[in-house]
């Protein structure tokens, strides 16, 4: 399983949100690019980084320290936040980001992902964020009347990479993984699932590993390596042996 540390971005500072509200961001550096060659140090090879900015404006805002980040880290960046053209996709691959995440776009706009994944298979991950079962959009802060696993099926036939499932009442809040709903997306649906949302620690880890042959690809964390609640090459080891 992997193990992607994030880095979300708000006014060119990294941060994190407490479920998914920018008004409620706590501030943890101010050199994103720092950061990425810190988890590289750790030892990941794989990195999630979030345009918030990008994510409300629809638009990417953060521009310049994405391309940092990709600079200082030797691994593959996944990088989600406002991406709703096939210009802004192809300009993203372009600047060395290796997978895509696109959330609102595939809700609204579904064709559009089928055809990116058409065109960059395996790079386009399809962010599924729900708010007690239903898919938020708009950078979660409108939230629709389709059930999760229904947006999901619409795409097991595209050549999407993986599914990222973010349980937003647990996101930034520490409050552990929502493990029932995301293996139960991982078992309804033929394409990988990557865990988002409350990570508190070590366990969370371990339990979500367990359920990697179900579907489970990876998991991301956050707040939980920027308080110190959880060691990332302690993390690494556990998602690699399980």
């Amino acid at each position: 399983m992997i193990v992607f540390p994030a880095i979300d971005l708000k006014n060119g500072q990294v941060v994190r949100l407490a479920e998914g509200d920018m008004d409620r961001a706590t501030v943890y550096g101010d050199d994103p690019a720092a950061q990425a060659a810190l988890f590289a140090e750790a030892g990941a090879d794989h990195l999630h980084v979030v345009d918030l900015d990008g994510s409300f404006a629809g638009s990417a805002q953060n521009r310049g320290a994405v391309e940092a980040v990709v600079a200082a880290f030797p691994g593959r960046v996944q990088l989600g936040g406002g991406i709703r053209t096939p210009a802004d996709v192809e300009g993203w691959f372009a600047a060395g980001i290796a997978r895509i995440v696109i959330g609102t776009a595939a809700l609204k706009h579904p064709q559009f992902v089928k055809d990116m994944a058409r065109d960059y298979p395996e790079a386009i991950v399809v962010a599924v964020d729900a708010r007690d079962g239903m898919v938020a959009t708009d950078g979660w802060a409108e939230v629709s009347d389709v059930p999760i696993a229904d947006m999901a099926r619409r795409f097991e036939d595209a050549g999407v990479a993986s599914l990222l499932f973010t349980d937003i009442g647990r996101d930034g809040m520490l409050k552990g993984v929502n493990i029932d709903a995301t293996v139960g997306l991982a078992r309804q649906v033929d394409i990988p699932v990557i865990a988002s949302g409350g990570v508190k620690g070590l366990t969370d880890i371990d339990t979500l590993a367990q359920f990697a042959k179900d579907g489970i690809e990876g998991v991301i964390t956050g707040r939980a390596l920027y308080d110190g609640r959880l060691d990332l090459a302690a993390a690494l080891r556990v998602a690699t042996r399980a």
